[in-house]
This record gives structure tokens, sequence and C-alpha cells, in this order.
């Protein structure tokens, strides 16, 4: 039997399309943040791309901004009056169509109320269901651009040290199920996922990671079997 790969359904509502895939954007998060280390983005939209430094620039479109004044949120779909470049917001449409086609108010209303944290979510919530290989922040005079980028430039951890650190503060600092993360980030990174009653379990070749959960799907504890 084939296992259920990981995509939206359709009762799912935005909370749950970040606990599927928020996990494997943070992980992408620390793959960026390992390779800019202290360096500051410099956004280039004339280019379409984003600088660290003199050595890396990345590709990017814009997912949308957030006004620090009024605390609102703007997709950047929603582009009539901002008139960034057509070819910078495609990634933005996908996600309205997406949110259309699955009736997600998040993705299809162009302008909401939200902070910088609920903006890091939608961003999160994005990166894992489009597959960027991050998304990043930039201010400029009160509005934050919040962009994706898309590189093979950008190595990535696929240790089990990264995986466990990844799930552990990701369940821990956002309000998810973390059963339904656990699966989600397990099966996103192309690992086995299996689930029993009281703890599921992720596997990687011979090793493995076992979750422990309560009836209520709290953590109780996580445990790793290496191979030898």
């Amino acid at each position: 039997m084939l296992e259920k790969e990981i995509r939206i359904e359709d009762r799912d509502t935005f909370q749950k399309i970040f606990a599927k895939y928020g996990a494997f954007a943070l992980d992408k998060e620390e793959n960026l943040a390992q390779i800019i280390g202290e360096e500051e983005g410099n956004l280039h939209i004339d280019k379409g791309t984003i600088s660290f430094g003199e050595d890396l620039e990345f590709p990017i479109q814009i997912l949308g901004t957030l006004s620090t004044e009024t605390q609102k949120w703007h997709w950047a779909w929603d582009n009539e009056e901002v008139g960034f470049p057509e070819e910078l917001i495609e990634e933005s449409k996908k996600v309205k169509e997406i949110g259309e086609k699955y009736n997600i108010a998040q993705f299809t209303t162009d302008m909401f109320d939200a902070d910088l944290f609920e903006a890091h979510v939608i961003a999160m919530a994005v990166t894992g269901l489009l597959d960027d290989s991050a998304y990043y922040v930039v201010d400029f005079d009160g509005i934050t651009f919040f962009v994706s980028i898309k590189s093979d430039e950008i190595p990535k951890d696929e240790t089990i040290e990264r995986f466990l650190s990844i799930y552990d503060r990701f369940q821990k600092e956002f309000d998810v199920k973390a059963r339904l993360a656990f699966e989600g980030y397990t099966k996103l990174r192309g690992y086995e996922y299996k689930e029993r009653e009281e703890f599921s379990v992720a596997k990687m070749g011979e090793s493995r990671v076992i979750v422990g959960f309560t009836e209520r799907g709290n953590v109780t504890h996580i445990q790793t079997l290496l191979e030898d």
C-alpha cells in the first residue's frame, strides 16, 4: 500500500496547510541562514534578485508586503496600483489560484490585518507549499517585503540531527498539530512515515525517529534509533 502524499485536501484550513508544510519551510530557512551568515540582503526589484555581499545573488519572487504602520498584509498578486514587474509576482498568483481552488481566505484576500509573526507564518506556508529554497524579509521605510528564493546554490542539510532539531523547534514554537506536522515534514523530506496509536515513526534507511503523542496529540518524547 502506497503512502498518502502530502498535499492540500478539500477541507484543509490555512492552519492545517501551515502544519503540513511549515517545518519543511523552517528547514529551508536554516539552509539559507547557514550560507549567508551575517550578511543582510539587498533587494533589486529591477533585476529580480536579492544579493548577500558580493558573492551571493539569487532570483526572487515577491510574495507580498507588510505595512508596519497599518499592520496589514498585502499580496503581490494585487498589483494594479503597486506595479511590480509581472514576472516577479507569478508565484503569488499561484498562491491565489490555490486559495480559490481550496477556499483558503488567507490566499485570496488581497489585504488583511497581520503582525510580523503572522506574516512570517504566511511566507513559511508558501515556501513549503511551493517548494521554494527559502524566503527572505527586507525592510523599506516602513514596508516589509517578503520574497521567495529558488536556487540550487543553497546547500541542504540532510542529516538526522537537522531533522530532529527542526521538528522539535517547529512543534514547540508554533501552534500546530504536532502529529500532522511530523507526518508532513517526514514525507516532504522524502522519508518513510508510519503511524501507530501512540507514536509515529520516520524511517531514514536503517535509522528511525520515533515521536510519542498523548491522546490530545501533544509530544511526549522524541527518540532516535541510529544505524551502526
